[in-house]
């Protein structure tokens, strides 16, 4: 029975495949390109996806940060910015850039958007999927390019990469440190929460499902099955065939989802230092409130858009403040594993 099982969820999940990649063609009409420099990509480019709006705060320390770890071209949606994110992008000589005023929520929160940009231009590349407001480390990150971990996951036949989505936070109320745009963000956001993180492995597509951190901390210690995900898979060995599920944080085939070690071990991970919590959310939390745009049931969410317009302090005695990758690895938040 239990085979027959495992048999009917493999063809659902195939179906659920072909109709997210079917979902991605419907919308490609949604984009329009504004500069597209997708001729210069190499055959062993490392590329990053994401789509964003109104990021021009964060877009100089985000391709800086990302073009020293090795990443040679960025395939961008901007959708609907009125800040200058467009103009930035456009010349930037890297980035390939597509417009769209449609609706982030409609579009799977961009990922359908993505989904056919992936599709187009990533085939037996490896991609990192990420927004804005993420920052990816990972062991030896300082020391070491993008390249050489892409080439050890190569070597060991892995085609994706984990990472835990780690909440940063400034001491004080949220919109007391100004951040200027290409400072180091984590001069402000200095601080996380390193102890409170529950795991479950979901058993249909066998993804990790990570909760915890600040958010959950603070605003959803009355209803913890709300707090955010805070587990990913951003960095794959794309194949035109694979989809995104829930943002980043599953993907199809669910083989791409095993970014973990069940025999007792512990698998190479990173971390995506998450910059959320610069002195911009207590403004922008009221305008997301009202865009409704970011969560499947917006609703549910207004009391915390609301928590942010009051300029919280989200500090506490038990928050950590962040010193480097090794410090991680040491707290278990993110592994080495066999990558010496």
């Amino acid at each position: 029975m239990d085979r027959l099982k495992q048999l009917s969820l493999a063809y659902r999940l195939r179906w659920k495949r072909r109709r997210l990649l079917f979902r991605s063609f419907r919308k490609r009409r949604q984009l329009r390109p504004v500069i597209d420099r997708t001729a210069q990509i190499g055959p062993d480019d490392i590329l990053v996806f994401s789509t964003m709006r109104n990021e021009m705060v964060r877009l100089p320390h985000f391709l800086a940060h990302h073009r020293a770890l090795g990443v040679d071209h960025f395939l961008i949606v901007e959708n609907d910015s009125d800040d200058g994110t467009r103009d930035y992008l456009a010349r930037q000589p890297d980035v390939s850039l597509w417009t769209t005023p449609a609706s982030y929520k409609l579009s799977r929160f961009g990922v359908d958007w993505l989904t056919w940009l992936q599709h187009r231009h990533a085939h037996g590349h490896w991609c990192l999927t990420v927004d804005a407001d993420e920052i990816l480390i990972y062991p030896h990150h300082d020391t070491r390019p993008l390249r050489a971990l892409t080439e050890w996951l190569d070597r060991h036949d892995r085609r994706s990469f984990g990472a835990l989505m780690l909440d940063m936070y400034p001491k004080g109320p949220l919109n007391a440190q100004v951040y200027e745009a290409g400072d180091d963000p984590f001069d402000i956001l200095a601080w996380f929460d390193g102890g409170n993180y529950m795991i479950q492995k979901k058993p249909d597509l066998e993804n990790l499902w990570i909760q915890g951190g600040v958010r959950a901390r603070v605003f959803f210690a009355d209803r913890p099955r709300r707090a955010p995900t805070m587990s990913k898979t951003p960095l794959v060995k794309w194949h035109r065939g694979y989809a995104y599920v829930s943002s980043s944080h599953s993907i199809l085939p669910r083989k791409l989802n095993h970014v973990y070690d069940e025999a007792g071990g512990e698998r190479t991970s990173g971390i995506l230092l998450h910059t959320k919590f610069l002195h911009t959310i207590v403004e922008r939390s009221a305008e997301e409130k009202h865009r409704a745009e970011h969560f499947a049931n917006s609703d549910l969410y207004d009391t915390y858009y609301d928590s942010l317009t009051r300029n919280p302090d989200l500090w506490c005695e038990k928050s950590t403040r962040l010193i480097s990758w090794r410090q991680l690895e040491a707290m278990g938040l993110m592994s080495k594993g066999n990558w010496i």
